[in-house]
Protein backbone atom coordinates (compact mmCIF):
# COMPACT_ATOMS: atom_id res chain seq x y z
CA UNK A 1 0.00 0.00 0.00
CA UNK A 2 1.44 3.72 -0.92
CA UNK A 3 2.73 6.20 1.59
CA UNK A 4 -0.45 8.56 1.49
CA UNK A 5 2.11 11.33 1.42
CA UNK A 6 4.45 10.04 -1.22
CA UNK A 7 2.41 7.77 -3.28
CA UNK A 8 6.01 5.54 -2.49
CA UNK A 9 5.36 2.06 -3.35
CA UNK A 10 8.58 0.09 -2.27
CA UNK A 11 9.71 -2.43 -5.17
CA UNK A 12 8.46 -6.04 -5.40
CA UNK A 13 11.33 -8.38 -5.02
CA UNK A 14 9.67 -11.06 -7.90
CA UNK A 15 10.73 -8.78 -11.27
CA UNK A 16 14.31 -8.77 -11.98
CA UNK A 17 16.68 -10.33 -14.57
CA UNK A 18 20.34 -11.33 -14.57
CA UNK A 19 22.83 -11.22 -16.68
CA UNK A 20 26.32 -12.88 -16.74
CA UNK A 21 28.30 -10.41 -18.86
CA UNK A 22 30.06 -12.30 -22.01
CA UNK A 23 27.12 -15.59 -21.65
CA UNK A 24 24.29 -15.34 -24.30
CA UNK A 25 21.48 -17.11 -25.16
CA UNK A 26 17.67 -17.55 -24.77
CA UNK A 27 16.64 -17.07 -21.15
CA UNK A 28 19.83 -17.72 -19.83
CA UNK A 29 18.97 -14.99 -17.50
CA UNK A 30 15.40 -16.05 -16.02
CA UNK A 31 15.98 -17.41 -12.65
CA UNK A 32 13.05 -17.88 -10.36
CA UNK A 33 15.37 -17.09 -7.56
CA UNK A 34 18.44 -14.47 -6.43
CA UNK A 35 20.17 -14.96 -3.25
CA UNK A 36 23.10 -14.32 -1.37
CA UNK A 37 23.84 -10.24 -2.02
CA UNK A 38 24.99 -9.59 1.41
CA UNK A 39 28.53 -8.12 2.97
CA UNK A 40 29.56 -8.18 6.49
CA UNK A 41 32.21 -6.67 7.60
CA UNK A 42 34.38 -8.64 9.79
CA UNK A 43 36.05 -7.77 13.71
CA UNK A 44 39.19 -8.11 14.68
CA UNK A 45 39.47 -7.90 18.82
CA UNK A 46 42.80 -6.45 19.80
CA UNK A 47 43.98 -6.25 23.81
CA UNK A 48 45.33 -3.54 24.87
CA UNK A 49 48.40 -3.84 27.59
CA UNK A 50 47.31 -2.78 31.39
CA UNK A 51 43.92 -2.71 30.26
CA UNK A 52 41.97 -5.42 30.88
CA UNK A 53 38.57 -4.25 31.44
CA UNK A 54 37.52 -4.84 27.60
CA UNK A 55 39.58 -5.21 24.26
CA UNK A 56 39.15 -3.13 21.18
CA UNK A 57 37.12 -4.22 18.37
CA UNK A 58 38.43 -2.98 15.31
CA UNK A 59 36.61 -3.34 11.84
CA UNK A 60 38.38 -5.79 9.23
CA UNK A 61 37.66 -6.63 5.52
CA UNK A 62 34.07 -7.43 4.25
CA UNK A 63 32.70 -11.17 3.66
CA UNK A 64 30.33 -11.97 1.18
CA UNK A 65 28.35 -14.99 1.16
CA UNK A 66 27.97 -16.51 -2.27
CA UNK A 67 25.86 -15.88 -4.80
CA UNK A 68 22.39 -18.35 -5.43
CA UNK A 69 21.09 -18.31 -8.89
CA UNK A 70 18.12 -20.88 -9.56
CA UNK A 71 16.23 -21.44 -12.56
CA UNK A 72 14.01 -24.07 -14.27
CA UNK A 73 16.60 -26.86 -16.07
CA UNK A 74 17.71 -25.31 -19.92
CA UNK A 75 19.26 -27.40 -22.67
CA UNK A 76 22.04 -26.67 -24.27
CA UNK A 77 22.52 -23.90 -21.79
CA UNK A 78 26.30 -21.98 -22.12
CA UNK A 79 26.07 -21.07 -18.67
CA UNK A 80 25.42 -24.86 -18.19
CA UNK A 81 28.84 -25.09 -20.13
CA UNK A 82 30.77 -22.34 -18.30
CA UNK A 83 29.57 -23.64 -14.88
CA UNK A 84 30.38 -27.68 -16.52
CA UNK A 85 34.18 -26.31 -17.41
CA UNK A 86 34.92 -24.65 -14.11
CA UNK A 87 33.82 -27.91 -11.85
CA UNK A 88 34.84 -30.54 -14.12
CA UNK A 89 37.85 -28.99 -15.89
CA UNK A 90 39.09 -27.04 -13.31
CA UNK A 91 39.37 -24.27 -15.71
CA UNK A 92 38.02 -20.85 -14.57
CA UNK A 93 37.16 -17.60 -16.43
CA UNK A 94 35.77 -14.94 -13.90
CA UNK A 95 32.49 -13.20 -14.86
CA UNK A 96 31.02 -10.13 -13.81
CA UNK A 97 26.95 -10.52 -12.86
CA UNK A 98 24.62 -7.68 -13.10
CA UNK A 99 21.24 -8.44 -11.14
CA UNK A 100 18.29 -6.08 -12.41
CA UNK A 101 15.49 -5.45 -9.98
CA UNK A 102 12.77 -4.41 -12.49
CA UNK A 103 9.64 -1.90 -12.29
CA UNK A 104 6.35 -2.58 -14.27
CA UNK A 105 7.68 -1.08 -17.25
CA UNK A 106 10.79 -3.77 -17.80
CA UNK A 107 12.77 -1.17 -16.70
CA UNK A 108 15.57 -1.28 -14.16
CA UNK A 109 14.67 0.27 -10.71
CA UNK A 110 18.08 -0.74 -9.04
CA UNK A 111 21.07 -2.88 -10.00
CA UNK A 112 24.01 -4.94 -8.61
CA UNK A 113 27.15 -5.74 -10.39
CA UNK A 114 28.86 -8.98 -9.09
CA UNK A 115 32.63 -8.87 -9.61
CA UNK A 116 34.62 -11.45 -10.57
CA UNK A 117 31.91 -14.33 -9.95
CA UNK A 118 32.92 -18.01 -10.75
CA UNK A 119 30.93 -21.04 -10.61
CA UNK A 120 32.13 -23.33 -7.05
CA UNK A 121 28.95 -25.41 -7.00
CA UNK A 122 25.73 -26.59 -9.50
CA UNK A 123 22.57 -28.61 -7.64
CA UNK A 124 20.01 -30.35 -9.57
CA UNK A 125 16.53 -31.38 -8.17
CA UNK A 126 15.54 -33.71 -7.06
CA UNK A 127 13.12 -36.62 -9.38
CA UNK A 128 10.40 -37.72 -8.05
CA UNK A 129 7.58 -39.33 -9.80
CA UNK A 130 4.64 -38.29 -7.27
CA UNK A 131 5.02 -34.82 -7.75
CA UNK A 132 4.04 -32.71 -10.59
CA UNK A 133 7.03 -29.96 -10.50
CA UNK A 134 10.23 -29.17 -12.87
CA UNK A 135 13.45 -29.75 -12.84
CA UNK A 136 15.48 -27.21 -11.10
CA UNK A 137 19.50 -26.55 -11.70
CA UNK A 138 20.76 -24.19 -8.68
CA UNK A 139 24.24 -22.53 -9.28
CA UNK A 140 26.54 -21.00 -6.58
CA UNK A 141 28.99 -18.67 -7.26
CA UNK A 142 31.88 -17.30 -5.72
CA UNK A 143 33.26 -13.61 -6.09
CA UNK A 144 35.46 -10.99 -5.05
CA UNK A 145 32.59 -8.44 -4.35
CA UNK A 146 29.48 -6.51 -5.42
CA UNK A 147 28.46 -3.10 -5.69
CA UNK A 148 25.26 -1.12 -6.16
CA UNK A 149 24.89 0.30 -9.39
CA UNK A 150 21.96 2.78 -9.40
Amino acid sequence: MPNDETGYYPPVGFYFKVNVIGINGKNEGSFQEVSGLSAKLGVEEVKEGGENRFVHRLPTYPKYENLVLKRGMLLGSPLVKWVQEALEQFSFSPKTVVINLMDENASPLSSWKVINAYPVAIKISEFKAQENAIAIETFELCFDYFTKVN
